[in-house]
Parts: C-alpha cells; sequence; structure tokens
C-alpha cells in the first residue's frame, strides 16, 4: 500500500485545508497517510519551513502550499495505479 506523507506544523490554516483534502483522497485511493509535524526537527523545519504544507509520495513532492484537490487528485492517481 502506498504511504502519503503529510509534512506540517501548528497554526497553519493551509495544513488543515490540506488535510481535508487529503481524507477525502485517502478515502477514495485507500492509501496510508503519515502525518509529520516539521517543528519537531530542525533539519524538516529548514527543508520545509516555506512550502508547508508538502505531500509527499515515494520520495516525490506532489504538491506544496496551497494544495488544491484537483491537482492532488491527478497526481495521487498517476502515482497510486
Amino acid at each position: 500500500m502506498n504511504q502519503v506523507i503529510f509534512y506540517t506544523r501548528t497554526q497553519c490554516g493551509l495544513c488543515e485545508d490540506a488535510k481535508i483534502t487529503l481524507k477525502l483522497l485517502q478515502d477514495e485511493l485507500g492509501f496510508e497517510m503519515n502525518e509529520i509535524d516539521i517543528e519537531e526537527s530542525d533539519e524538516l523545519t529548514e527543508r520545509f519551513g516555506l512550502m508547508i504544507p508538502v505531500v509527499e509520495l515515494g520520495g516525490e513532492i506532489l504538491q506544496y502550499g496551497q494544495i488544491d484537490y484537483f491537482t492532488l487528485s491527478k497526481r495521487l492517481h498517476e502515482k497510486t495505479r
């Protein structure tokens, strides 16, 4: 089963919106989601600080910042089929 990594941080409105989008797509596509708070790691904060939220699958960033359902759905369908 595919595992989507969702990089997020606390008090992030874009992250909350992206999480709702991911939950909808998770129901549809059946992938596992691993949510990681970047504030728990200096390395992750440095890597993703200005990009949050970030959706990654298989080491590839599928979308970041403003996550939209249609773009992410298309990318996930390409990668999970």
